[in-house]
């Protein structure tokens, strides 16, 4: 995939509970139509999760979240649609790959055991992302003393391992994790701060959309709401580097991103 001129994961949640859209796409049906839907809107991935990552969330079990994601992930991928599975869980990820995801989009950064030698073999691609703690308790106290340098050990320390593992290096991605253990202020350091993590051979996600740090910004109280904001942070994470942007409207995303990346190429 080129990403001179980035490229946009649409996000399809089939769950109950995820912090923007929760519910809406529970039934397999209307979550591979608005797949496709995102897919027409300039998606270049659609991302499928069936376990809400949002503060304070609780753990679904393997066969709660397979029911969840295999008819979606079939489905779209039988239209010719990329798609990655956002799941921590290899069991999840192989049955995910057996049924034609091509991406594992993991927020535990391949920590599971088993993970990197299964994206090993299967040679699909894998998001490497920062968290600090876990989705329950992520948000009850993120300390960190030098917000960018601790991801970027984090995150090449990872990809160090993954690569003993057999994972080809070409095929990860790196994440810093937006709004996972962080609060506004190390989020917008994040902002800030991509360009050193994009001076590495990875290349970097940004998963910005519809977060509550963008609502405090701004006082807007809805997620749904949050859209025009996120494409402001799109253009500025492809400006400081990043090349993949994970979100929930493709639409606007997708104009912001090129009218950036035009600017970006006349200079």
């Amino acid at each position: 995939m080129d990403l001179a001129a980035g490229a946009l994961m649409g996000v399809v949640n089939v769950t109950p509970d995820s912090f923007s859209d929760g519910g809406r796409y529970l039934d397999p049906h209307r979550a591979i139509e608005h797949g496709l839907e995102l897919f027409g809107q300039g998606a270049a991935i659609v991302d499928v999760g069936g376990q809400s990552t949002r503060p304070g969330s609780e753990p679904v079990s393997e066969t709660v979240e397979l029911d969840r994601v295999l008819p979606v992930v079939r489905g779209l991928a039988d239209e010719g649609v990329v798609v990655s599975i956002d799941t921590s869980k290899p069991e999840i990820a192989k049955a995910a790959l057996g049924a034609g995801a091509e991406i594992v989009n993991d927020v535990r950064a391949g920590r599971a055991a088993g993970m990197p030698e299964l994206v090993a073999n299967a040679g699909c691609g894998l998001v490497v992302m920062h968290m600090q703690g876990t989705p329950k308790t992520m948000q009850d106290h993120p300390h960190y003393e030098d917000v960018i340098g601790e991801i970027e050990s984090f995150l090449l320390d990872r990809a160090d391992a993954l690569m003993a593992a057999g994972v080809d290096a070409g095929r990860i991605v790196i994440d810093p994790g937006f709004g996972f253990g962080k609060r506004l202020e190390h989020n917008l350091e994040i902002l800030s701060g991509l360009s050193r993590l994009a001076s590495h051979t990875f290349p970097v996600m940004l998963g910005t959309s519809r977060k509550g740090s963008l609502g405090a910004l701004t006082g807007i109280d809805s997620p749904a709401d949050l859209d025009l904001v996120t494409a402001v942070t799109t253009s500025i994470g492809f400006i400081n580097g990043a090349r993949v942007f994970r979100v929930h409207d493709v639409a606007s995303s997708r104009h912001a991103l090129t009218v950036t990346a035009a600017i970006v190429a006349a200079q």
